[in-house]
């Protein structure tokens, strides 16, 4: 049937407080055959991306579209964009970067069942910050997601994936504020200690209220505000959501075996997780992989069908 290009105007994200537009892309797919109704997978991009980006082709690869078109899986497919001009949202609700949880699960979801034949069965699929995105709004609204597909999930486990970035961003800032240097100085990518102060600033935003967990000399902790952002770990997460994770139909967690941002070894911390939280374990599918952070667009097909599984198994 192909692709539906759409546009959903979000009164979520009207007036949010970067100043984004409130009107956003969204892609989706439904199978030929309408006298049925499917389960629904709602796909989250990872940060420093956009919707429109699952589209674009590597070279020697089919993008994701192509990928779910050859799959052809018994379910309606939705690509969702969350791009902000801090990067991306970590899809939760945050007063530094608007209501994005809120508008995945209050207007997307409704936007796409009321106009494809979804049956209520509903699944998560994201890499690094759409994985992420997709672990917490399951965890925190089971009534809503059931399945949950996470490459390279993150930021996971924060003390070990975002805390050694601490120190070579208190060297690059050299006292000055973060907001200082986003609002006078960034341009563009142009290093990578500027993709490490842009994935601090959404952070901070994110999880702390727009304050960094360290000294800005010393790189030294500054726990009050630290234990702000540990709160939304979502290693943690699963373990105070103990009863969510428990009752989730399908749980995957993957991550390259060399991962840039260390994700493998928070999959890991994870899968321990949700295995202390009681989840079966004919319910939680978790593979280290060779590779890095990149180059995952293969594992995406294999998730896909697994959480179509789940989601149309009889429990």
């Amino acid at each position: 049937m192909g692709w539906h290009e759409l546009t959903i105007a979000s009164e979520a994200l009207r007036g949010n407080p970067l100043g984004d537009p409130h009107e956003r892309p969204l892609y989706v797919r439904s199978p030929a055959d309408d006298s049925r109704r499917y389960p629904t997978v709602y796909v989250l991009h990872a940060h420093m991306r956009t919707a429109r980006w699952w589209f674009n082709v590597e070279p020697f690869e089919r993008s994701y579209p192509d990928e779910v078109d050859a799959l052809a899986p018994d379910a309606v497919v939705a690509l969702v964009d969350g791009w902000t001009s801090v990067g991306g949202s970590q899809w939760i609700d945050s007063d530094g970067i608007g209501r994005y949880g809120t508008y995945l699960r209050e207007e997307v979801v409704p936007f796409v069942e009321e106009r494809f034949p979804a049956n209520g069965r509903r699944a998560l699929q994201g890499k690094s910050s759409g994985g992420y995105g997709a672990i917490v709004n399951a965890l925190e609204h089971p009534d809503v997601f059931h399945a949950v597909a996470a490459h390279a999930p993150g930021p996971a486990l924060f003390d070990v994936t975002l805390r050694p970035d601490f120190a070579e961003a208190a060297r690059t800032l050299r006292g000055k504020p973060l907001a200082e240097w986003w609002s006078s100085e960034f341009e563009s990518l142009r290093s990578h200690e500027d993709a490490v102060l842009v994935e601090l600033w959404s952070s901070a935003l994110a999880f702390g209220g727009g304050e960094l967990p360290f000294d800005l000399e010393t790189a030294e902790l500054r726990q009050d505000v630290w234990e702000r952002w540990l709160a939304h770990d979502p290693v943690r997460l699963v373990r105070e959501h103990a009863d969510a994770a428990r009752a989730l139909r399908g749980v995957w967690l993957d991550a390259g075996d060399r991962d840039t941002y260390f994700l493998d070894l928070a999959a890991i911390a994870l899968r321990r997780a949700f295995d202390e939280a009681g989840l079966d374990e004919t319910r939680l599918r978790f593979e280290l992989f060779p590779g890095g952070h990149r180059g995952l667009g293969w594992r995406y097909p294999l998730s896909l069908a697994w959480l179509v599984g789940c989601l149309s198994m009889t429990l």
